[in-house]
């Protein structure tokens, strides 16, 4: 086989491209994977794990603050933001060579540089204004995501931020503006507020976190606004004039508008696809509103190239782009694959309490015509929970009244991100209520709550 022949190529090599890489040279193909920045992707490198990192921090700090609960002394409890950056940034690059040791070891062909298709199988690599050509059998587009900008709100590194000005920031802000409460603005709202930036959450939806369960939106309102947040829902910011020091904000709510001065505002107003200046066009991939047109199998409009992750739009999960890609490299060495259901697809907010669902909320169920039984059971009634100190948090499951399948999970409160997982297995499985109230739970375990939500749904709650 030439040297510039591949049975596959894929373009980006984030959560979605290098785990496709690695699926399919297990499976015996010929790999070769393009990146023009960092391996990884925004995910490893600038996204959930750098910001994972700092969270943590956040909550090592909350829980130092709250010693004396426990019976512990620890006085005079301080940060240093550079070395909680410091710290954040050094895991990033770990497991940035983590995923080079990867690729390498399963063989993968790595090229550093842009990548653009000339024809429907070939691409060039342009690297330090020297361009290359090679072949494909296969395409993955796997190009990801980047913010989206407001026209007048774009970012410039000093009053408005975007997530990577957030992650390696030259200061803690004073007085925060989050514009956007969906799961970013959430987490960096509550990474900053904790360290004592005063922090406020615009929204333009009538509730934040618009894609979890009402009650789920209504009880983290009240958490932050217990933690010192201010929540505006129902507002628009209309206009930033910046000045020297500060930026004076418009924002409108019920036809009235207030100017509000800040020190940083952060922009977490959703992301776009990257599609430009991929040979998208000329080779005649269908796109649409900033993403790549995809079906279930993952497959474009042209026969053999793929598009995974982020570039084909929401939701924008990490684990959904490395499931894809894992699904495309098998069907592309010709093993028979079964499409994601995107019901049992999770969503995870870090933010403190977290926040953790899978399926259909109660409303959406309803609007689907489901008869539904629904469940649910408090963190105060956890023993573990209550030794942990972590008291406030709910567990809620929805299911089909007359078969039993559970229909969705929603979680808010302590390590939720953790148990969610339960429920997604019982989803794939299409466990029923009666498999789930059958089941032996871990004593004492959080995850005796997931259980007496089930049995909350069938009037058989124990500890409530």
């Amino acid at each position: 086989m030439a040297s510039n022949l591949f049975d596959l190529v894929i373009l980006g090599a984030g959560p979605g491209g290098y785990v496709a890489a690695i699926r399919a040279s297990q499976l015996g193909l010929n790999v070769a994977i393009i990146e023009r920045e960092h391996l990884g992707g925004i995910c490893l490198n600038w996204g959930c794990i750098p910001t994972k990192a700092m969270l943590r921090s956040a909550e090592v700090f909350h829980l130092a603050k709250r010693a004396r609960e426990f019976g512990l002394s620890a006085e005079n409890i301080s940060f240093d933001l550079s070395k909680i950056i410091a710290r954040s940034r050094k895991i990033a690059g770990q497991l940035n060579q983590g995923v080079g040791h990867l690729l390498k070891k399963n063989k993968v062909t790595i090229f550093s540089g842009e990548a653009k298709l000339t024809d429907s199988s070939n691409i060039s690599i342009t690297t330090d204004g020297k361009n290359q050509n090679i072949t494909a059998k296969n395409i993955i587009l796997a190009t990801g995501a980047r913010a989206r900008e407001l026209p007048g709100m774009e970012a410039d590194g000093k009053f408005v931020w975007t997530y990577k000005h957030a992650l390696t920031p030259s200061k803690m802000p004073k007085k925060l503006l989050v514009i956007g409460s969906g799961a970013i603005g959430v987490e960096f709202a509550s990474f900053y507020n904790t360290f004592g930036a005063k922090t406020t959450v615009v929204e333009v939806l009538d509730r934040i976190l618009p894609v979890e369960d009402l009650e789920v939106s209504s009880f983290a309102i009240e958490q932050f606004t217990k933690q010192g947040m201010t929540i505006k829902t129902g507002a628009k910011v209309k206009k930033l004039d910046r000045k020297m020091d500060r930026v004076i904000v418009s924002i409108e709510s019920k036809g009235v508008i207030e100017e509000l001065a800040f020190d940083t505002v952060i922009s977490a107003v959703g992301i776009v696809g990257n599609i430009e200046g991929l040979g998208l066009e000329k080779v005649g991939v269908e796109t649409k509103a900033n993403h790549v047109v995809t079906n279930e199998y993952c497959e474009t409009n042209v026969v053999g190239i793929y598009a995974i992750g982020d570039l084909t739009g929401a939701p924008w999960l990490a684990h959904k782009a490395s499931h894809e890609g894992t699904l495309v490299a098998e069907k592309i060495a010709g093993h028979s694959v079964q499409p994601i259901n995107p019901i049992a697809i999770p969503g995870c907010t870090y933010s403190y309490p977290q926040i953790a669902s899978v399926g259909l909320t109660e409303a959406q169920a309803k609007k689907a015509g489901y008869k539904i039984n629904v469940g649910k059971f408090p963190f105060i009634g956890n023993g573990k929970a209550i030794a942990l100190g972590e008291q406030d948090g709910f567990i809620k499951t929805v299911f089909d009244a007359n078969s039993g399948q559970l229909l969705g999970a929603h979680m808010i409160g302590a390590e939720v991100t953790e148990l969610i997982q339960g429920y997604v297995i019982g989803q794939v499985l299409e466990t029923t209520e009666e498999d789930l109230i059958q089941t032996v739970f871990p004593h004492p375990t959080l995850s005796e709550m997931m259980h007496e939500s089930v049995l909350d749904a069938y009037i058989r709650v124990i500890h409530y």
